[in-house]
């Protein structure tokens, strides 16, 4: 079942797919953590900055592993109708949720852009880069946020999905780029014989490093 070696393969990987696209100044939004390990050497090979879209899951209540949504720190609250019924639900009854992860969301923007401005989205070729795509509900959350800015394009790469992840995103972007769509899924950390949890200072210094990339070359 393993695909890739680590984060930093699965990156290597992705980028030689997305350096056949025609990108004008494209931009690499990673999805943190773990989707910064991919972007960084993506961002690299396209000479592209590399900045961040905070999305975080809205858990059930009693639950915490079963998202029923997510949301970025700014952007609009995406709730999924059917696992709300499934679970007797209100949106009321998830507004502390929603407002906890947001908070959450608002600090990460402030951990991980404390040393850069935020990116210029609107008329750019935009690529959302995770490590792996099971529910997609904090790219789709990310996805909406991003469409709201105006890109030129916006696209969503990552190295191995669900093949029902896929489909049901492509309607949120221009297109979504998966190396590896298996139907039969399981777990991102599945794919990987190398996948250990990064912390925020992970995140901050492959941030710096792609900084000091750009400002070199």
């Amino acid at each position: 079942m393993i695909r890739f070696r680590d984060r930093a393969q699965a990156g290597a990987r992705l980028a030689e797919r997305l350096r056949q696209l025609d990108l004008a100044a494209p931009v690499v939004l990673a999805l943190p953590r773990g989707g910064v390990g991919v972007a960084a050497p993506v961002a690299e090979a396209l000479a592209a900055p590399l900045h961040v879209v905070v999305a975080r899951k809205v858990r059930a209540p009693n639950n915490p592993e079963f998202a029923v949504g997510a949301v970025t720190a700014t952007g609009p609250v995406l709730l999924h109708s059917s696992a709300l019924k499934r679970l007797g639900l209100s949106h009321e009854d998830m507004a502390k949720e929603i407002e906890e992860q947001r908070r959450e969301a608002e600090r990460r923007v402030r951990a991980y852009q404390s040393e850069s401005a935020e990116p210029t989205v609107a008329g750019r070729d935009v690529l959302v880069i995770d490590d792996g795509l099971a529910t997609g509900a904090t790219a789709a959350a990310a996805l909406s946020y991003l469409r709201g800015l105006e890109p030129a394009s916006l696209r969503l790469a990552v190295p191995v999905g669900s093949a029902e992840a896929c489909r049901r995103l492509d309607e949120a972007c221009d297109e979504v780029i998966c190396l590896h769509a298996p139907y039969d899924f399981g777990a991102v950390s599945l794919w990987y014989a190398h996948f250990p949890q990064y912390t925020d200072q992970d995140v901050v210094e492959l941030l710096r490093e792609a900084r000091q990339r750009q400002v070199s070359g």
